[in-house]
């Protein structure tokens, strides 16, 4: 599992308006300095274009492929400022989330960006249950 660096060491600073509940999962708001890198939406297969089976394999398997684009910028995890969430069925993404906390800390550590989540009638790829888009700031 990845972890957050210490709070000295993030290279993100996280926004939590005075008095707000804490969010659980996701930041209010994230800023940072450097270089923006830019991860178009990311769906559930592999480099072979083979689909992960169900929602949470095909999130984990979305973040991993988010990773592996942002390793090509020289980021991680840590680096990740916004997360946008795009699901055709927000029924069974809430089934789920217990076990797509795991998944995605599992991947992304305890780094909780800023996130959105949206449901959408379809995707490009009939197969894919959700599509993850990323942006990250790489310190300079």
């Amino acid at each position: 599992m990845t972890d957050s660096p210490p709070e000295s060491l993030r290279p993100l600073d996280i926004l939590q308006p005075p008095g707000w509940p804490a969010p659980r999962g996701y930041a209010n708001g994230v800023a940072g300095r450097g270089r923006v890198v830019l991860v178009g939406g990311q769906i559930g297969w592999d480099e072979a274009g083979r689909f992960a089976e169900g929602f949470v394999a095909q999130a984990e398997r979305a973040l991993r492929n988010i990773l592996a684009v942002l390793a090509e910028a020289g980021a991680g995890p840590e680096h990740v400022g916004r997360l946008t969430w795009y699901v055709v069925d927000m029924a069974e993404y809430r089934a789920c989330l217990p076990e797509l906390g795991r998944a995605y800390r599992s991947v992304m550590g305890r780094n909780f960006p800023a996130m959105a989540l949206l449901g959408v009638v379809a995707l490009a790829e009939p197969e894919a249950r959700l599509e993850i888009e990323a942006t990250a700031i790489v310190p300079d």
